[in-house]
């Protein structure tokens, strides 16, 4: 696998450590300051011809040809203020710009975290602390959204202080799509 599409890159942490290890990154992000930096630190380490940085919302169709990237990643993109449905819609979308047995790779907060049904209730499974709205997953959750894909796996971990409790999953696009 070489070429991997990054969903959410915010300031590029993943985005470089791809690119610094043979891979070929396209990064999206809402941010267009977040964009721009990610632009100049790629110049400035001498790794522009490894990333493509563009401002896009995930919540519309991904700007890409069918069967375009061997991977997809996202580190917390699908806990941000996205509702299931458009969540639903992005992961048909991955699905559709990954090649066959292409995998999506992607983390978000679960149901088992300390700060679910903590603060302001936003509908859904999104609740917002600190300013910040948070969408949860449970199980279910992540195995609606699989739908189309083969699950690989659904691990738990902790990051952080807090600690954050997320799912760790990857689904692999079959061969035959």
């Amino acid at each position: 696998k070489t070429t991997i599409l990054e969903l959410g890159g915010g300031q590029g942490r993943d985005t470089f450590y791809f690119a610094q290890n043979g891979f070929n990154v396209v990064v999206l992000d809402y941010s267009e300051t977040g964009i721009h930096a990610i632009q100049q630190k790629a110049n400035a380490l001498g790794l522009s011809d490894k990333i493509t940085a563009i401002v896009h919302d995930v919540r519309t169709p991904l700007p890409f040809s069918a069967n375009s990237f061997d991977a997809c990643f996202s580190h917390m993109l699908f806990c941000m203020a996205i509702t299931t449905q458009e969540l639903a819609a992005l992961s048909k979308e991955i699905l559709r710009v990954l090649k066959p047995n292409g995998l999506n790779f992607y983390t978000a907060r679960n149901t088992h975290d300390a700060h679910f049904q903590q603060g302001v209730h936003h509908g859904e499974d999104l609740y917002e602390t600190f300013g910040f709205i948070v969408h949860f997953f449970s199980e279910e959750k992540v195995r609606l959204l699989a739908e189309g894909y083969d699950i690989v796996s659904i691990d738990e971990f902790e990051e952080g202080e807090l600690p954050r409790v997320l799912y760790r999953v990857v689904l692999q696009k079959p061969d035959a799509q």
